[in-house]
């Protein structure tokens, strides 16, 4: 199966995950949480869907949280507060810097970062807003300084947290960030 063939299968899953209501039932902020969501993307397209990974990984140059030092990292990022945006993009830019799994941290992290908005703030990102470039470079910067990324998602939030249009599109563009081309 190809990565675009995983990624349209995926992308499925994630809408369903929605349209079902089964997005309320995941822990929100939570490392069990996140393994929920990674596990509802990529469960039968990935046989470590929702397992923390246990190898070294890296992306552009960039080298993610080492392994053996993952689990208490990843412990530590969980007890990290998430009531207002700047706690929340903190979090959400430590657990992009831990990158837990062996591969779709970003599309499922989007998706906890929105969750934790919404129930704090009572906002999701309308990622429609965001283009790849942009969204990306803020990402690369933001182990150093995450104010360009809080600007960036700042200026994209919407109330809209159940319109589905916000996100289905922002799914769709979630998936564009990591590559995905639709067909």
């Amino acid at each position: 199966m190809t990565q675009n063939e995983i990624d349209r299968i995926s992308i499925s899953k994630a809408k369903e995950l929605f349209d079902s209501g089964k997005i309320a039932e995941i822990e929100v902020g939570t490392l069990r949480g996140l393994c929920d969501i990674h596990i509802a993307l990529f469960g039968g397209l990935y046989p470590f869907a929702g397992q923390v990974r246990t190898l070294n990984i890296s992306k552009g140059g960039f080298r993610f949280a080492n392994a053996l030092y993952l689990v208490p990292a990843l412990e530590a990022i969980e007890k990290m507060p998430d009531t207002t945006f700047e706690e929340i993009i903190a979090k959400y830019v430590e657990m992009n810097i831990a990158h837990p799994f062996m591969e779709g941290n970003g599309r499922a992290t989007r998706i906890w970062l929105d969750m934790m908005l919404k129930r704090s703030l009572g906002s999701v990102i309308d990622w429609r807003k965001i283009s790849k470039e942009a969204y990306m470079q803020a990402m690369e910067r933001s182990p150093v300084n995450d104010l360009e990324l809080r600007v960036l998602l700042k200026d994209a939030l919407s109330a809209e947290t159940d319109d589905r249009d916000v996100i289905f599109h922002g799914i769709e563009q979630s998936y564009y960030y990591e590559g995905y081309e639709p067909e």
